[in-house]
């Protein structure tokens, strides 16, 4: 088990070094990524998601990218849960090839759904989340504009693996750090697609701690892989962006409150 784990690690870390060509334009950013997920669980089936990620380029003196959602939830059973919403994200001309071919911020509006299935196999605790996307991002006709004046459709489907393991004892309860590790695929499609069939991929180690049922803080290294959707001088462009990033997980129930 061990030997299985340890090369999915090392095949997971190596991902992003599969999209590095020398015909491609690459550029680097130092990105730190600030995220707070909350839960508000409302019956034994349904809950309420929400979601802010203050996202900002050479660590923390930049915008990157402003990201709230929010969500409704639906327990299916024990190891599936469904969720449906929407996100708001605001996009900034960041680094040395902004995304936006005009230098210019742009706005995002996204419904999405998703569904999450978890097991534990050992002292692994496992996770699949498939996510389908359909976005209305932000574009330009004309360099004058101070606002976006067209918003296209754009789908895209994201798959990401996490796992995670407890430094002490047998299982992640009360009291316990924990050691995670995730890696997410973002795939586009359909006719406004553009280059970017190949949207990003994300890789992270986590350092977790668990205080208890409500308050959950993990930290630790972030890479994100992104290409851009147009090309300059007829290349593709990558970003390869690396960092730090803290969430706070907070989960709150009041169904146990009503008993």
């Amino acid at each position: 088990m061990k030997k299985k784990v340890l090369m999915t690690l090392l095949f997971l870390g190596s991902i992003p070094h599969l999209f590095s060509q020398n015909s491609r334009i690459k550029t680097n950013n130092a990105i730190g990524w600030y995220n707070y997920f909350g839960t508000l669980k409302v019956s034994q089936k349904f809950g309420i998601h929400t979601e802010y990620q203050f996202r900002r380029n050479k660590v923390l003196t930049e915008w990157q990218q402003s990201l709230l959602r929010f969500g409704v939830n639906y327990q299916l059973n024990s190891k599936i849960q469904c969720r449906i919403g929407y996100a708001w994200i605001e996009t900034f001309p960041y680094g040395e090839i902004p995304i936006n071919g005009m230098g210019k911020s742009f706005t995002e509006h996204r419904l999405f759904q998703m569904i999450t299935m978890s097991d534990k196999i050992s002292l692994f605790e496992l996770s699949h989340r498939f996510m389908l996307e359909q976005r209305w991002v932000g574009r330009y006709s004309d360099n004058n504009l101070t606002k976006e004046d067209e918003f296209p459709f754009l789908n895209r489907i994201r798959y990401m693996f996490r796992m995670q393991v407890p430094i002490k004892g047998k299982e992640i309860i009360d009291k316990t750090p924990y050691l995670a590790c995730y890696n997410e695929f973002f795939i586009g499609f359909g006719k406004n697609v553009n280059e970017n069939i190949f949207d990003q991929n994300r890789f992270g180690i986590l350092l977790g701690y668990k205080f208890n049922p409500l308050i959950r803080i993990e930290a630790g290294y972030l890479n994100q892989t992104l290409q851009l959707g147009r090309e300059v001088n007829n290349r593709n462009v990558f970003q390869q962006n690396n960092g730090l990033v803290i969430n706070i997980n907070l989960n709150f129930d009041v169904t146990k409150n009503n008993k």
